[in-house]
């Protein structure tokens, strides 16, 4: 490996080791997750559901989920949104938008993965397609991974890719078992679309 992609590499898990860290609130740590489907490729909204847009992709979320504004998110999330219950928060979609320097996918689920928490069960990077503009697929990697915060095991999805501006983008869904179904987990991913 040269010396450039140990920079970019170093420098991607630095900037989502902080993104993480103040964006998805990951305590401790994680685990491997079920894939339960979710190419991503489909690129279709489930009737009733909400869209997070950002200037480089939309993302489908249920409608128990609620969008942050700008001023509730954290500055490094393009958009987000999130699941409460009793007052906290048991669920979360969040967008990122060109937060390491990435020439591949693959590169940019590297740059994802080093954001998430120490401790996690991490799962291997899976090659999926996303929905692009006109209906063209584009390659993306799927992470999954599983954490513990304040005493709930919780199951994470990344999928990570580069964006029609040559950009890296990842959208991230954090739920606490039980509280997103594989269901609507494969219907957000399959609603991911790039502009």
């Amino acid at each position: 490996m040269n010396s450039r992609k140990i920079v970019r590499r170093l420098a991607a898990a630095a900037a989502c080791t902080a993104l993480v860290t103040l964006t998805a609130g990951c305590g401790a740590d994680t685990g491997t997750a079920g894939t339960g489907g979710g190419t991503g490729a489909g690129g279709t909204l489930p009737e009733g559901w909400g869209t997070l847009r950002t200037s480089a992709l939309t993302v489908a979320h249920p409608p128990g989920f609620t969008p942050q504004s700008a001023t509730e998110r954290s500055k490094y999330n393009a958009a987000a949104a999130t699941l409460s219950e009793g007052g906290e928060d048991v669920g979360m979609i969040t967008v990122q938008l060109d937060f390491t320097d990435a020439d591949s996918a693959e590169e940019a689920a590297i740059g994802a993965e080093a954001g998430i928490a120490l401790g996690s069960t991490l799962g291997k990077q899976s090659e999926i397609e996303v929905a692009g503009p006109g209906g063209e697929k584009e390659e993306a990697r799927r992470v999954d991974f599983e954490f513990t915060r304040k005493g709930s095991r919780v199951k994470g999805v990344i999928v990570a890719g580069i964006d029609t501006a040559k950009k890296a983008y990842a959208v991230r869904i954090d739920a606490v078992k039980g509280k997103l179904g594989d269901g609507d987990l494969r219907r957000i991913l399959d609603s991911l679309t790039l502009k």
